[in-house]
């Protein structure tokens, strides 16, 4: 039997985190998708189980790079906003 590869777990972690978490999500985001990239090489290369944790964590940092890149765009704005009115 054939073990789980433990990279895969780690993007599947990091993409939820870089939903949950504000800011940092985008850097934990990029970090998970490229994780899963690599899990996803070692997992056909070795045999391994956990095609579906890589293929999760590549899909969940792909949605949190979106909302964090959304969030942070919405923050600049309402921020360049405040100039605006206050001039």
């Amino acid at each position: 039997m054939s073990e789980i590869n433990n990279k895969s777990i780690v993007s599947l972690t990091l993409g939820i985190l870089s939903i949950i978490l504000p800011y940092i999500g985008l850097i934990l985001g990029i970090i998970g998708f490229a994780i899963s990239f690599k899990s996803m090489g070692e997992i056909n290369r070795l045999k391994q189980r956990g095609k579906g944790f890589a293929i999760s964590g590549r899909v969940c940092s792909l949605v949190g790079i979106c909302i964090q890149i959304v969030v942070i765009s919405l923050g600049v704005l309402a921020y360049k906003s405040l100039f605006i009115i206050g001039s």
